[in-house]
């Protein structure tokens, strides 16, 4: 399970239509909607700045939020519209979806890596190089994992670790339908500079009369 999926604090909008709306923005509030989970509907507010600051900050579709309302009880939610102002690009409106522990949802699951100190290629000078820091999978919201990890422990310098070397958590799948590089171990930039020159010097060294058989 998440060990930390992040609070969203909402209050109750008191009254509906326009009006209402307006009055909201006015008080620095967003208004929105939580719908779904066989529940009825519920018109809430939700403060500008705070709400602004998690929008900026990037993936609010893709992140999985609890909501907590007082007089209710704590919810998982994940957004499915945000309306904004046709000139200013500023949120109007936003709409959540309460999720059932059963709902399949897409989310940015972190990458840790192990092995890091068993790995040949790393003792051998390489570099690691985590391509995908964070992976896109299908979850259920009611069994969401903190990360998943990529052992690497097994890499050489030039070989690569994809989505296939990752055991996933049960019921998760990624979003991409094909393999994938997650991480790789590379040729330090000075040896791989090195093995350039060293494959051109092995060209120039090639007799005249060896080049003119080949061409021949």
């Amino acid at each position: 399970m998440a060990g930390e999926i992040p609070d969203l604090e909402a209050f109750v909008r008191t009254g509906t239509g326009k009006g209402a709306a307006r009055q909201a923005r006015r008080d620095g509030m967003v208004p929105g909607i939580v719908f779904g989970g066989d529940v009825d509907p519920l018109p809430i507010n939700l403060d500008f700045n705070k709400l602004l600051t998690k929008l900026r900050a990037g993936r609010f579709k893709a992140t999985l939020f609890n909501m907590k309302v007082e007089g209710h009880d704590d919810v998982r939610v994940i957004c499915r519209d945000v309306q904004r102002h046709v000139v200013k690009d500023l949120p109007t409106h936003v709409d959540f979806m309460r999720l059932k522990r059963t709902t399949k949802i897409n989310l940015f699951i972190q990458v840790e890596v192990s092995g890091e100190e068993e790995c040949v290629g790393l003792k051998k000078g390489g570099v690691l190089t985590l391509v995908r820091p964070e992976v896109e999978l299908m979850v259920t919201a009611g069994d969401i994992p903190d990360h998943i990890t990529v052992d690497i422990s097994g890499l050489e310098i030039g070989d690569s670790a994809t989505i296939a070397n990752v055991v996933l958590p049960a019921g998760s799948k990624p979003i991409i339908d094909r393999d994938f590089v997650i991480a790789q171990v590379s040729a330090p930039s000075g040896l791989a500079s090195q093995d350039d020159e060293d494959e051109d010097v092995a060209a120039d060294e090639v007799p005249a009369t060896e080049m003119a058989n080949d061409d021949a």
